[in-house]
């Protein structure tokens, strides 16, 4: 296969595969960050991710506030995605590379997550400041607990709320710090 059919196909795998894997991390995120579960799209991500989750919660259960059976199905498919990849480039690895990669990875896709949110926030207030909708009320729900620290740090100035940048700035060092333990270039 041609490279460029190549890269083509592995982007479509990744796409799909880390969209559901947002969805996925937001099912495990929501209930930290207080989220209200009446909300429409809550209640569609519980039920994107029922099918996959909840047999599995039957056999495996819950460590504490921790949903494992969520945590278990992200890095099975984490895993399966960089087993799929190396197929296709047919390149080989060794288990113990790709687990630590998938970890890897599922702790980038999760600062990606908050980064993504916090932009989209930012975007809302400039484009609908004060308005309420689901879509909002998530991405409040879900950027407030990572933005609280950085607010009683850096306060609002003359109406001008700096804590996104700040909270973007830190996110993305630790996502250059976290990719250093990356063992697979994938």
């Amino acid at each position: 296969m041609p490279s460029n059919l190549t890269a083509a196909l592995v982007f479509i795998i990744n796409a799909v595969a880390q969209l559901y894997l947002f969805v996925l991390l937001l099912r495990l995120l929501l209930p930290w960050v207080g989220a209200d579960f009446r909300n429409p799209i809550a209640q569609a991500i519980l039920k994107i991710t029922s099918p996959v989750v909840v047999p599995l919660r039957r056999i495996i259960p819950p460590f504490g506030r921790l949903d494992t059976a969520t945590v278990l199905v992200a890095y099975i498919i984490q895993y399966l995605l960089i087993l799929v990849i190396l197929l296709i480039y047919g390149q080989n690895a060794g288990f113990v590379e790709i687990a630590v990669t998938a970890i890897v990875d599922l702790v980038l896709l999760t600062l990606r997550l908050f980064v993504f949110a916090i932009i989209i926030r930012v975007i809302l207030s400039w484009i609908a400041p004060g308005g309420h909708n689901p879509a909002t009320a998530i991405i409040h729900t879900l950027t407030d607990r990572v933005l609280a620290p950085f607010r009683r740090i850096i306060p609002p100035m003359g109406g001008l709320d700096l804590s996104p940048l700040a909270a973007i700035i830190l996110i993305t060092a630790a996502t250059i710090v976290v990719a250093g333990f990356k063992p697979l270039p994938i």
